[in-house]
């Protein structure tokens, strides 16, 4: 989900945004997966939920990719 709509839903429950980091960003991560962000490590799906794992789905490029971009925020209840 988008950045945005995490840091706009904790405004509207009361919380104010403190600080934000990237260190757990990836600017590789393209977001458009055959299994969503499954298919990326370290779950590295390689069939649709609930099939067996494909035996020959090659994994190369999305482990190329590594993790999921995700996002680092801190919030703050204001007083």
């Amino acid at each position: 989900m988008p950045e945005s709509y995490v840091i706009d839903a904790a405004r509207q429950a009361g919380f104010a945004l403190d600080a934000k980091s990237e260190v757990n960003a990836n600017p590789l991560d393209t977001k458009d997966y055959p299994f969503g962000v499954w298919t990326l490590p370290p779950t590295r799906r390689s069939s649709p939920a609930g099939e067996p794992p494909n035996p020959n789905f090659d994994h190369t490029k999305y482990d190329a990719i590594g993790e999921s971009d995700r996002m680092t925020l801190r919030f703050r209840k204001p007083e």
